[in-house]
């Protein structure tokens, strides 16, 4: 089970490393399914201080990693909001995903769980992998929990779990339950990838053009009407085809299906339509994290309305609100960094 890994708490690491942690057994899913192998990449950035009290732990999106630097580097490096001179930065990739974690496409898997045949993962199946990577680490207390979207999900799931040892939660863009209007979007994702008949050929490509299709649908939830008019506004009016906004979608596609697969895609996106944390739990189940919380809302979401946020905060106990204004969406998480770090001292500060 042990990944042989091991810190000097002396030592401040600058450079992220990655790690493999191996279960060595099967890992038995919330549907009941097992998977018969789990392997879980994560990175760890930076080093523990004496009192072990300067976890960062980061909980990646849909189509993210472990590998924080490269999506969310204005928000962590060295002079950043989390600086790992200051913190000891934790991020694991989720299974199912495509970044060497347990996925479809995982050689050590037997043949009846890879490709359209991976079983079905849910929030919670991430929550439990996140917790068997802070207890092989022997890590006791997080000082911050942070993740948006599908990572938001996983954070609240895994706060539930463990209210005890988080001591600041920062969820952003994310819910209680994923709504039917996200589901009605992943869906019609999905849609486009079976209408790829490759996605049935048992091959690592396979699905690949559904994939293209599925992304550019994906990108209008992720972004915004103001977005568009921002980026892809054509500079003249002699244009009749050929648009920018036309390109773009393609090139959103092509560069996914570039370090992505569509069975993956597939997977994660059926685990955020799965997100509910009142599944089998009474209505007052949030009411165990008392630990601040700062919920952070953007007020162009269209996928993650900034009502789901102000929901959330309505049922935590400790809870602090914040309607981030950007143009671009959902992905606002994402562009609007200044902004967020400006929140996070403060709140951070403030407890």
């Amino acid at each position: 089970m042990s990944t042989n890994y091991s810190f000097r708490e002396s030592e401040k690491v600058l450079s992220p490393v990655q790690h493999i942690y191996s279960l060595g057994a099967e890992f038995l899913l919330e549907s009941g399914k097992k998977l018969s192998n789990l392997s879980l990449v994560y990175q760890t950035w930076g080093a523990l201080n004496d009192d072990r009290s300067n976890v960062v732990w980061v909980c990646h999106a849909l189509t993210g990693n472990h590998r924080v630097q490269e999506w969310w580097g204005d928000l962590f490096g060295e002079g950043k909001c989390f600086d790992p001179k200051d913190y000891f930065i934790v991020a694991v990739n989720v299974p199912g995903s495509a970044y060497g974690s347990t996925g479809p496409l995982s050689e050590e898997l037997p043949e009846e769980e890879k490709f359209d045949s991976f079983p079905v993962l849910t929030i919670r199946d991430m929550a439990a992998c996140l917790e068997l990577v802070r207890k092989e680490l022997e890590i006791e207390r997080i000082h911050v929990l942070i993740g948006a979207s599908q990572g938001g999900q996983q954070l609240l799931e895994w706060s539930l779990l463990i209210p005890d040892r988080v001591d600041h939660i920062i969820p952003i863009a994310t819910n209680l339950k994923h709504s039917p209007f996200g589901i009605a979007f992943n869906e019609a994702q999905r849609m486009a990838i079976q209408a790829d008949s490759t996605f049935y050929s048992k091959t690592a490509k396979g699905g690949e053009a559904g994939l293209k299709a599925a992304r550019a649908i994906g990108m209008l939830s992720y972004r915004s009407y103001e977005g568009y008019k921002i980026t892809q506004s054509e500079e003249n009016h002699s244009e009749f085809d050929n648009f920018k906004a036309s390109s773009y979608q393609k090139y959103q596609g092509e560069k996914l299906a570039k370090r992505f697969n569509a069975f993956s895609y597939w997977i994660l996106s059926k685990a955020m339509d799965s997100h509910n944390v009142f599944r089998e739990r009474d209505e007052k189940v949030l009411e165990r994290c008392r630990m601040p919380a700062l919920v952070i809302g953007i007020d162009s979401d269209l996928l993650f309305p900034f009502s789901e946020q102000e929901e959330l905060a309505g049922k935590l106990k400790n809870a602090k609100l914040i309607r981030l204004q950007s143009d671009f969406g959902h992905d606002g998480f994402l562009v609007e960094t200044v902004t967020l770090t400006n929140h996070i001292n403060q709140f951070l500060k403030s407890n």
